[in-house]
């Protein structure tokens, strides 16, 4: 219970949906699907003249991809400009009154799609918006702004910042339809909607408005859900590649290989989102430790330590010596990273093993096995550290709960090790 308190009068932030919801999107959001041979495909938005005539709003245009190319891109959505092309299979999502939208369906002879039809053959795409590429955020007018008393159809936000606003939220009050004519005033909080890179220009432009709340974080929270499918299948051969000998594939070579398919394949939004997620400091420290254990194997070091771990140990038959390699392991991943452990004590492990005639395998899977099985101390394993801040933990819960698991683990190892991989 440490300290949610503190961390809930901070999150403040609406999320994407409680904006839909709160603005009545998907309550006045419907799909409008273009047939073959339509006398709509190959006309813009702006020919159709969907805005002046029937006072309605085309949000996005949802187009899937033929099957030749399922793989490298399942959903393309696209912001609804006036100069966007249509064709046939596009899927229109509209906002406005109901009426208004079957009288447009008519005209055309399109089709109006139910909330359980499914877009895609492997999705489940509903009548609500989806966030992948296309989002939403409230701006809130300053007194000084340029825009008061201005229309909404004047105000040039589709035609500079590339955005639709698709509500105005006025003291108590919502603004969902017409919005073309409504004029603007002090106060007035619009909600837009366009690409999140257009979203981001916004926040540049403070002398006129001020965007509310962080839509950039929120949008990193988004996840693309028909990708999934594809992220699994590359994982799955990924652990393939690297489980059978068979696949004539090195470790390294399957990582790197499953992860240029997940580039090519667009399981995430860009090449930043992607560095953003690599923990830079582990990068660079175990490129540090990697010299340094050179250093200790050419200095002699490594030599010494282990001379001293037989000559203190060896006598006593190689049970006890894996079993101080174990624990000296154990006990380093306290006080330094286990990756940085691993890489020291490694060689320091295959010349003890070597010295007194058996079998490395058992001593380096010590190794490997002690310095992974560290749950005394937060900052010596990645997963330790990540579940830190979130459950509001201190370094004596890690004492009080790991210590006592890392002893007994410790402990059923050393005599499990050996039959697994005798020496």
């Amino acid at each position: 219970k440490r300290g949610t308190e503190k961390s809930d009068s901070k999150n403040k932030n609406k999320s994407l949906n409680e904006l839909a919801r709160e603005y009545q999107l998907s309550e006045n959001l419907f799909r409008i699907q273009i047939p073959e041979k339509s006398i709509v495909a190959g006309k813009t938005i702006v020919e159709l003249n969907i805005r002046q005539q029937y006072h309605l709003n085309i949000l996005e245009v949802r187009r899937t991809v033929s099957s030749q190319s399922r793989l490298l891109k399942t959903v393309n959505q696209k912001l609804a400009d006036p100069g966007t092309v249509l064709r046939s299979g596009d899927v229109l999502y509209v906002n406005g009154d109901f009426e208004k939208v079957r009288e447009f369906v008519s005209r055309f002879s399109l089709v109006l799609l139910d909330a359980h039809t499914i877009e895609d053959g492997k999705g489940n795409l509903t009548s609500d918006l989806a966030f992948y590429d296309i989002g939403i955020a409230e701006i809130v007018l300053m007194p000084s702004s340029r825009l008061l008393k201005q229309t909404v159809g004047d105000s040039g936000f589709r035609e500079k910042f590339n955005v639709n606003v698709l509500g105005i939220r006025r003291k108590n009050d919502y603004i969902l339809h017409d919005l073309k004519d409504v004029k603007m005033l002090s106060g007035d909080v619009l909600l837009v909607q366009g690409t999140w890179k257009d979203i981001a220009r916004l926040s540049s432009e403070d002398s006129d408005w001020v965007v509310l709340g962080q839509p950039l974080s929120e949008a990193a929270k988004v996840t693309l859900d028909y990708k999934a499918p594809v992220a699994a299948a590359i994982m799955l051969l990924m652990i393939l590649m690297m489980v059978f000998d068979s696949i004539p594939v090195a470790p390294v070579t399957a990582v790197m290989i499953a992860a240029i398919l997940m580039v090519l394949t667009g399981c995430f939004r860009n090449v930043e989102a992607a560095y953003k997620t690599i923990n830079w400091e582990s990068v660079v420290l175990i490129a540090a430790m990697l010299p340094m254990s050179l250093a200790l194997e050419k200095t002699g070091a490594s030599e010494y330590i282990s001379n001293s771990l037989v000559s203190g140990l060896g006598g006593y038959g190689p049970l006890a010596l894996m079993a101080g390699i174990y624990f000296t392991t154990s006990l380093m991943t306290m006080f330094i990273s286990n990756t940085a452990t691993a890489v020291l004590l490694a060689p320091i492990a295959m010349q003890s093993a070597l010295q007194i005639g058996v079998s490395p395998y058992p001593f380096l899977f010590a190794v490997a096995v002690g310095a992974s099985m560290c749950f005394a101390s937060p900052f010596s394993t990645p997963p330790n550290a990540l579940v830190m801040p979130a459950g509001q933990y201190t370094f004596m819960d890690y004492v009080k709960v790991g210590l006592p698991l890392q002893i007994i683990m410790g402990i059923v190892m050393i005599f499990i090790l050996p039959l697994l991989f005798p020496f």
